[in-house]
């Protein structure tokens, strides 16, 4: 557990006293910040249901992870699930994004998370070196975080729009069944990622659009700037859909083709030693020791005769196949 404590816009100080948070929750002059991590879930309860008098039911969403951005008004205070992702890593499975429970009151805002979050920590070490944004609320620490996830996903974008660019020439020249799991990957990665957008940015919706009291009119405008943005996200993300379903159609074509043309040769193949398997009939096998009445058909003259014939209709078949592009 981390705090840092604000009073009446002075410099965030770092602390680990709750008491100094319960002394200070009811001076809306003080803006409070409290990050859960590394914590119980029954430590983190305490703290949100005695020092926060927080709703039961909002403190049980928060303590399960969900995976699915939510918003929820509970009258002084929102509950708000935010999820991040690691940008140089495929999301194929959507146990991999990162959680965050978030709950926004007036003068305080707590965060609550397994693991570590990058944004958090960002937007942590900007406001211990005074680098936050010059209206400070806890309203703007949450946009600030928001921020940060949009350029998170915007990072995973470019890393999964890279790994469909290094996928395409090898998937013409050297297809295989690794380069197929890897677009497979890809593929499953932007329908986690749009599970996750589409979701969060009808949250940053409702907080710009005025459904909440506690979002004033001049901090609206900032969640309608990352709502902006996730849609772009959004945009984005249906166009590199579409990119890897074309790439995964060239992949299954240059197969086809590559089938194609080895039944073609395996075709050819049949075809040219067709003629010689018919005179290899029509004479049978006993050709050098026949019976005497047989004699005439299995001399040296007529073996040559055989053969000479067998091989010029194979090359007449093969020069007539070569004539008509056949191979």
């Amino acid at each position: 557990m981390r705090i840092l404590i604000a009073k009446d816009d002075q410099t965030f100080i770092e602390t680990t006293s709750l008491d100094a948070v319960r002394a200070s929750l009811e001076d809306q002059d003080t803006l409070i910040w409290v990050d859960l991590y590394h914590d119980t879930s029954e430590e983190s309860r305490q703290v949100m249901i005695e020092l926060f008098n927080f709703h039961p039911l909002s403190v049980d969403d928060a303590l399960v992870e969900i995976h699915v951005p939510k918003i929820d008004n509970w009258g002084d205070y929102l509950y708000l699930s935010l999820i991040a992702v690691k940008f140089d890593q495929p999301l194929d499975d959507i146990d991999k994004a990162i959680e965050l429970d978030v709950f926004l009151g007036s003068n305080f805002l707590v965060t609550y998370h397994h693991e570590n979050f990058p944004a958090v920590d960002v937007v942590w070490n900007q406001l211990l070196r005074n680098e936050n944004h010059p209206l400070r609320s806890s309203k703007l620490i949450l946009y600030q975080i928001i921020d940060q996830l949009a350029d998170e996903y915007m990072k995973m974008i470019d890393f999964l729009d890279m790994r469909i660019d290094q996928l395409e020439e090898p998937l013409i020249e050297k297809p295989n069944r690794k380069l197929l799991e890897e677009v497979f990957t890809i593929k499953r990665s932007l329908l986690n990622l749009r599970r996750i957008v589409v979701p969060q940015s009808e949250v940053l919706n409702k907080l710009s659009r005025g459904d909440f009291e506690i979002i004033a009119l001049h901090e609206r405008m900032y969640f309608r700037d990352v709502y902006d943005h996730l849609a772009r996200v959004h945009e984005i993300i249906e166009n590199l859909r579409e990119i890897i379903s074309s790439v995964l159609d060239i992949y299954l074509s240059v197969i086809n083709n590559r089938l194609n043309s080895t039944i073609k040769t395996l075709t050819i193949i049949t075809t040219l030693f067709m003629l010689l398997s018919l005179i290899n009939e029509f004479f049978g096998v006993n050709i050098f020791a026949a019976d005497n009445q047989l004699t005439r058909w299995s001399g040296e003259i007529n073996l040559g005769l055989i053969i000479a014939v067998a091989f010029s209709l194979l090359l007449i078949m093969f020069l007539w196949m070569r004539r008509r592009d056949l191979m």
